[in-house]
């Protein structure tokens, strides 16, 4: 059974929370100022859920399987044809500059299909049990997209909040429900005590039981690069903040940080503010580990500028994913997705990822990002 949460959602285990929120409460000492941002009521939804051994996250059946995809993709601006009056959609209306209509955009739903449908599937088949997206309009997109095959009758559930974003685009979480249950999600806001003006993307924290494994899924798109490096460090910050605030409860929580970061693995963002390390052998308890490094210093990268390859889609996790000491699912490969049909074979852009627009023009391709994915082996 799904669960599709929206904005302001009402989930079904609020009233539970709050119960169980008011019992932890009593039994914490609640002295450091530090302890009480922790608590803050946006998190603790997430917070006090895997804190308390209770029979509802046991609930799932065994899973045979050995290995589990977890994915990201930047759609590169999946939008519908209606006009929404509380986003600046213009470009992607019929009478707009790009002339976005049904054809076009029942096009763009057949490949991003088509793309996430494959992803992973030298490891397993049938797509990502779980998938982060960015550059969404709403949920009707997202609706549209899992009813398309070869994502249509797969289980597709979506988790989804609308952001504040200025361009209206947001970021989003797919699931198969046989596989991963979703206990509670939120969506973060980037708030700049600077520049109050600033609107960006939320962050969506889920967390959930993969086969009897607790996960905690934080989903990203930071500021673009012409926003400035500052603007980046504060969302890096943030994502940071609630790593921490999640390890602080749960010492071995199993976190996967996900999106297009618009930085590479070795900026100052991901390196000084998030603190991701690209080191198994440099990491402690309460660390985050990056595998793109890994990749990026190979010369992978997920998108291309100026015949130049960055690598701006990541997927980090928490050091016990890569612990040996740990149980259940544990990091096993990290890939990004790069078949060949997803580049321009010829003209200016060969060799460039095959987007939807090049130069102004339709070229109806896919997305102007490549997806990355990690594969999970349990243990």
């Amino acid at each position: 059974m799904c669960i599709l949460y929206a904005s302001n959602p009402i989930s079904r285990f609020s009233w539970y929370l709050n119960y169980k929120f008011a019992v932890l409460k009593s039994h914490l000492s609640m002295k450091s100022s530090y302890l009480q941002k922790i608590f803050h009521p946006i998190l603790r939804g997430i917070l006090v859920l895997f804190v308390l051994n209770n029979g509802l996250l046991n609930a799932q059946k065994p899973f045979n399987g050995e290995l589990v995809c977890v994915a990201f993709y930047n759609l590169e601006n999946l939008f519908d044809t209606i006009d929404s009056p509380d986003t600046d959609d213009k470009e992607f209306l019929p009478d707009g500059p790009n002339q976005w209509n049904t054809l076009k955009y029942i096009k763009k739903l057949k490949n991003m299909a088509e793309v996430i449908g494959q992803i992973g599937d030298e490891f397993v088949t049938g797509g990502p049990s779980i998938i982060g997206l960015a550059e969404v309009e709403n949920r009707g997109v997202l609706e549209d997209l899992i009813d398309t095959p070869p994502l249509k009758g797969k289980g597709y559930c979506i988790v989804h909040f609308d952001s504040p974003d200025n361009r209206g685009v947001d970021v989003a979480l797919l699931y198969k429900y046989r596989d991963f249950k979703v206990l509670n999600a939120v969506a973060v806001p980037l708030h700049l005590n600077d520049n109050p003006k600033f609107r960006t993307r939320d962050q969506l924290v889920v967390s959930g039981i993969l086969y009897g494994d607790t996960l905690h899924i934080i989903v990203n798109h930071w500021p673009s690069r012409r926003s400035g490096p500052e603007y980046r460090a504060a969302a890096a910050s943030l994502t940071r903040k609630i790593s921490d605030s999640l390890m602080t409860l749960m010492p071995h929580a199993k976190i996967i940080i996900m999106g297009g970061l618009n930085d590479d693995p070795t900026d100052p963002s991901l390196t000084q503010f998030l603190k991701a390390k690209g080191s198994k052998k440099e990491l402690a308890p309460g660390d985050l580990f990056n595998p793109m490094v890994e990749l990026f210093k190979k010369g992978v990268g997920s998108l291309a500028y100026r015949d130049a390859w960055n690598l701006f889609d990541q997927i980090i996790v928490s050091e016990p994913m890569v612990s040996a000491k740990t149980k259940g699912y544990v990091l096993y490969a990290t890939r990004i997705f790069n078949k060949p049909y997803l580049f321009n074979k010829e003209g200016q852009y060969a060799g460039y990822p095959f987007r939807t627009f090049a130069g102004g023009a339709w070229i109806g391709g896919y997305s102007d990002h490549l997806p990355s994915f990690i594969i999970l082996r349990k243990k």
